[in-house]
């Protein structure tokens, strides 16, 4: 190791940054130019012993001559970097990188503080091992997912705030770590930092596991790019700031004022879990659609509305997609859209057509209208003004039937790419009574894309609707990998910030079944058809490979063929469905009268055929048509 001088009339060692130690070089310019502080770092550097140097014009350290220290000076900055040629006391010219602030005293007096660090051998090797350890050991929660979203790394910090090792939760996604919508949230910005490769930075007020105090969390979101440039995860980063904001301005507060946010905090958040309650954790699991969707609440002071979704599986494979926008925001708005949707739910058991099924929506928000009173547009009285939007595809015809009551119609993207708005009557918003709402029919080829939403997505500040509409056009028609991506694509164009009222996402790949799946037979109302009916339901489930299905099937054809010819009209129809796991069985005549289910007396001859078929089926039901009726019988294939 070098050695450093140890007396006034003592030289410098000369250097050797290969074998010494790092070290950094400081000196202090006066505001005229002039050295006023020289270290010992500045001594080792350019070999000026501190009484050589002190007073020296600065200038003279350079080793090209300037006319002007301001040149090199600015006092009009306030600090400085780059790299400057300096001239060795032994007249060798070196360039060094220099940083330099400036300081003005409570005098007023300015001066330059000027700072070099002397690359040097290092104590410590910076290898793999000890990036690692910064990993690890950072005292910031640390995680890093990849272009799926999908945890593949966690720090210690991260494991001990979420009391899970990175073990247990590698491979999922944030929201299924810690379901909340601060973790929806930060997903969509994580999309928006892999698509875009920007930064992205927000804040969330998140519960530890297992309860406890609300922590406020500080949270940054960095695209990882490899040597090429290109992003190939994404990085978040959390800092705890709790009590910080508290801090910063002093414990000055009133405890009324205290009072009064905690009161708004308590209620924000009891409104987020019933709205959370209320809307659906997963998706129900059918063969008619591929389905995603999104819900964002709303930013700022408004808080949390009324919108929603559902995913509805109907008879006959049929699938019913649901959204809806209830007025006002809070907890009464909450539990509004919680009423509501269950109506919709129980409308929907019932297999009403869309319009049918708004008009008895409609006659609901009436009624609860009448029973709560007036409120306040918060409150929204009872839900009037709600928009709703009902949609039934059926995989078998693939038609498409939509009604809507003041809802933005469906957005639909054809498997070559073209975008359109379903032409769907508007119809009035729910509650206003007395007003028809009509259907629309239309046919989608298989692959076809449907898009829901609610109108949060396209009442944005910075543009107006057309170009709202444009702009999510353009994102339902770029070609996707899955429909995560399509969601995530459609909320960053639209959504530059925190949206001001609550948007709802849904977005539909339509599947088709195919005539290997579904098999029609035309039947006579003879009751010797019987026997046929079940031979032909037989010879199909061998050709599905479902032999082991066929007695339960066949006493379940039997009933139902039975029935229709004994309290039916002609035409009889019977339809067999395979769809995945599960064999659906209908029975289709002209009458409107429907069957319904009694207890047989001992020794009556009849009354048993849909006690038998609600025994054997798994859920069986009644659907009406305009004209006639279709009663319906469905088998888990499961175990077969």
């Amino acid at each position: 190791m070098e050695r450093l001088p140890t007396s006034p009339g003592e030289r410098p060692a000369a250097t050797d940054a290969s074998h010494a130690r790092a070290y950094t070089a400081t000196a202090t310019i006066s505001e005229q130019g002039f050295v006023t502080e020289w270290s010992e770092g500045a001594a080792r550097l350019l070999g000026y012993l501190p009484s050589e140097a002190l007073g020296m014009p600065a200038a003279h350290l350079l080793a090209e001559a300037v006319d002007d220290t301001a040149q090199w000076i600015r006092p009009a900055q306030q600090r400085w970097s780059g790299t400057v040629a300096l001239r060795h006391r032994d007249g060798r010219r070196l360039d060094v990188a220099l940083l330099a602030h400036r300081w003005t005293s409570t005098g007023g007096n300015a001066k330059w503080f000027v700072v070099s660090a002397v690359p040097g051998a290092s104590r410590t090797t910076w290898d793999a091992s000890l990036q690692e350890s910064a990993f690890t050991q950072s005292p910031c929660l640390l995680a890093v997912f990849d272009t799926d979203l999908r945890l593949v790394r966690a720090n210690a910090g991260m494991e001990r705030t979420l009391t899970l090792t990175e073990t247990e939760i590698r491979g999922l996604r944030l929201p299924e770590i810690a379901p909340d919508p601060a973790s929806d949230e930060a997903e969509r910005r994580m999309r928006v930092a892999l698509e875009t490769g920007e930064p992205q930075d927000m804040e969330a007020f998140l519960r530890p596991p297992g309860g406890g105090t609300r922590r406020h969390w500080v949270i940054s979101l960095a695209p990882l790019r490899d040597p090429d440039g290109r992003v190939h995860a994404v990085c978040l980063a959390a800092h705890d700031r709790t009590g910080a904001e508290g801090d910063r301005q002093g414990p000055d507060r009133g405890e009324s004022v205290a009072e009064h946010v905690r009161r708004q905090t308590r209620e924000h958040t009891t409104t987020m879990t019933l709205q959370r309650s209320l809307l659906p954790h997963s998706l129900p699991d059918q063969a008619a659609l591929e389905i995603a969707s999104r819900y964002l609440p709303a930013g700022g002071e408004a808080g949390v509305g009324g919108d929603w979704f559902d995913v509805i599986p109907l008879s006959g494979a049929r699938v019913a997609l649901v959204v809806g926008d209830v007025v006002g925001h809070g907890i009464r708005a909450s539990a509004t859209m919680g009423r509501l949707r269950t109506a919709v739910r129980t409308l929907a058991d019932v297999d009403l057509p869309p319009d049918e099924l708004l008009t008895y929506l409609d006659d609901l928000v009436i009624h609860l209208s009448a029973d709560e009173g007036d409120q306040d547009v918060s409150g929204a009285a009872g839900g009037i003004g709600t928009t709703c939007l009902y949609v039934v595809y059926d995989p078998v015809t693939r038609r498409c039937t939509v009604a809507r009551a003041g809802h933005p119609p469906p957005v639909v993207v054809s498997p070559e790419g073209s975008v359109y708005l379903l032409d769907v009557p508007a119809g009035p918003p729910l509650g206003l009574g007395g007003l028809p709402f009509e259907t629309a029919e239309a046919e989608l080829p298989e692959g076809s894309m449907l898009g829901l939403y609610t109108d949060g997505l396209l009442q944005v500040r910075d543009r107006d609707i057309d170009e709202a509409l444009d702009t999510m056009f353009a994102a339902l028609a770029r070609p996707a990998t899955s429909l995560d991506s399509v969601c995530d694509r459609v909320l960053t164009a639209l959504l530059t910030h925190r949206p001001d009222d609550d948007v709802a996402l849904l977005v539909a790949r339509t599947r088709a079944l195919h005539s290997d799946q579904v098999v029609v037979w035309d039947l006579s109302s003879d009751p010797s058809v019987v026997a046929q009916a079940r031979r032909n339901t037989t010879d199909q489930l061998t050709a599905w490979g479902l032999e082991e299905a066929s007695f339960v099937t066949e006493l379940l054809v039997s009933e139902l063929v039975t029935n229709a010819i004994r309290y039916g009209r002609p035409p009889i129809q019977l339809r067999l469905i395979h769809e995945n796991t599960t064999l659906i069985c209908e029975v289709s005549d002209a009458s409107s009268t429907a069957p319904h289910m009694r207890r047989a007396r001992t020794f009556d001859e009849g009354g048993r055929g849909l006690l038998l078929v609600a025994q054997l089926a798994q859920r069986w039901g009644t659907r009406h048509a305009p004209v006639g009726k279709t009663i319906w019988a469905e088998q888990s294939l499961v175990g077969f």
